[in-house]
């Protein structure tokens, strides 16, 4: 163990770096933190009603859709992570394949999204913390009861990484048992639909469906990310060149499988598909759920969810802190000296912990006075996590262009450029489906509200990046990918 603890304390040194945190994260446990991330159960309960109201019982299709493509992108993260385990993901991966300006503005980008997530995922929690309690879930309990989970989820954080592992395979285990015994149950005994029904659109556009797919695939893109938290991380997780890539692509295997799975379930479940689409049912998943288990079943289905929404929320902020703390290491943001403690006693970023849980939750707190605003600013976190995402696919095309050839233990060899290619053409067609307007009738500011709100925090990026020049601060190395050798990496094959 203590070699092993040596080899990656040399690996990253070599990377220019020295270890700070405390290496307590299995293979397992980190994957636990990508699952949660990216939590099955959160993902297409939060997002069924408006996928069935869109598109129908096909948009079951757009998991699978979603999963291929970003399966393609975990494909070069995981070349980048194994070469360049560095906590922080994508801002230190963006800094060691492009240079310091983009790593400034993927982190930029990326940062925001998270805050606006965790956010996004407190408030969902809202309503089924109320619907458990016995209350009626108004504007303001919800914002009460997502502060609260914010807390709740800062405080763990700050226990400790061998905390914030464990709660993470708790989420895991009850979220995946969850997920397999309610989807079972559905499609046993309370299946009301034949499983053709995927295939079949109930008349939704007319004589054109492509459109109504499109909008609906909206679905599959909302659940399929989070696998990025692995490396988030890297720096807590022993042979995290070797770990981390298994534990990213594991994330998309089984987190999407659950996905679809808990997704047919809902679907063939539904006694009126006619209602579910027209909208005549307010809520498929709770009209489902009541039916089929009861009042008393129907709690205990919502406390298991329940644990998954805390669950995510923890790897979201998880994920915000190593950012921020990335960010402070390299002087790259205000008061770096402040955000790059590391605590003494639990080893994690206690400063840049408290900051992402209170941003989130200010976030939270605007929602309700300006909700309309925040609506829109939180529903547009996810074009902001894949906009980021494909800084990296882009930054890492055009780092093998220069000569980069991936030196860590996961390497894609000569499929390494074509999906490379492949995962950028998919990750910019699946932000353009995102940000298409959905409602023509409606006002330009409310069809384009998405694109106008990312545009205006990359021109804010860009305008404090033009004055203030916060990437010049350090000196930690940068845009040197590919002419590197990864000294790093040899170190690691030998220890090994």
């Amino acid at each position: 163990m203590d070699t092993e603890k040596d080899a990656d304390a040399a690996q990253l040194a070599a990377l220019g770096y020295t270890a700070r945190f405390d290496r307590k994260m299995s293979l397992w446990e980190n994957f636990a933190l990508g699952f949660t991330y990216l939590s099955p159960v959160v993902g297409v309960y939060s997002v069924f009603t408006v996928g069935m109201t869109t598109g129908g019982p096909p948009m079951f299709w757009s998991y699978f859709i979603a999963a291929v493509g970003q399966f393609l992108v975990c494909l070069i993260f995981c070349e980048v992570v194994s070469q360049f385990p560095i906590s922080g993901g994508l801002y230190p991966w963006a800094r060691r394949l492009v240079g310091k300006r983009w790593a400034w503005m993927a982190g930029w980008i990326y940062g925001w999204a998270l805050f606006t997530t965790i956010a996004a995922v407190a408030v969902g929690a809202g309503p089924f913390v109320a619907t458990l309690i016995g209350f009626q879930p108004t504007p303001l309990l919800t914002t009460a009861i997502a502060l609260v989970l914010v807390v709740i989820s800062t405080l763990i954080n700050l226990a400790g990484t061998r905390i914030l592992a464990r709660v993470a395979m708790f989420g895991f285990i009850c979220e995946i048992i969850g997920a397999i015994v309610v989807g079972s149950y559905l499609l046993l005994f309370q299946r009301h639909q034949p499983f053709g029904v995927v295939f079949q659109s109930f008349g939704i556009g007319g004589g054109n469906y492509w459109p109504a797919f499109l909008a609906a695939a909206v679905t599959g893109l909302f659940t399929c990310y989070g696998f990025e938290a692995c490396g988030d991380v890297a720096e807590e997780t022993p042979n995290p060149g070797v770990a981390i890539p298994r534990a990213m692509r594991m994330t998309i295997y089984v987190g999407m499988a659950a996905a679809a799975f808990v997704c047919l379930a809902l679907i063939v479940a539904q006694p009126d598909i006619p209602g579910a689409i027209s909208g005549r049912i307010a809520d498929p998943v709770e009209a489902v759920l009541l039916a089929a288990f009861g009042p008393v079943g129907f709690r205990l289905v919502i406390a298991v969810v329940l644990v998954s929404f805390m669950s995510c929320i923890l790897s979201l902020q998880a994920a915000t802190s190593r950012l921020v703390f990335a960010y402070a290491r390299d002087r790259m943001i205000v008061a770096s000296d402040f955000f790059s403690i590391i605590s003494p006693h639990t080893h994690v970023p206690v400063r840049a912990l408290v900051v992402s849980g209170i941003v989130a939750g200010v976030i939270v707190c605007l929602g309700l006075v300006f909700a309309n605003a925040i609506a829109t600013i939180v529903a547009s976190a996810i074009i902001g996590i894949y906009a980021a995402f494909q800084m990296i696919v882009l930054g890492a095309l055009g780092a093998r262009l220069r000569g980069w050839n991936p030196a860590g233990r996961f390497r894609l060899g000569a499929f390494g450029l074509p999906v490379n290619v492949i995962a950028l053409a998919y990750g910019i067609a699946a932000i353009l489906d995102m940000a298409w307007p959905r409602t023509p009738d409606q006002p330009w500011y409310i069809n384009y509200s998405m694109s106008v709100t990312w545009l205006a925090i990359v021109g804010a990026g860009i305008l404090y990046m033009a004055i203030a020049r916060p990437y010049d601060r350090g000196a930690a190395p940068a845009g040197d990918a590919w002419n590197a050798n990864a000294a790093a990496a040899p170190k690691r094959a030998a220890a090994d």
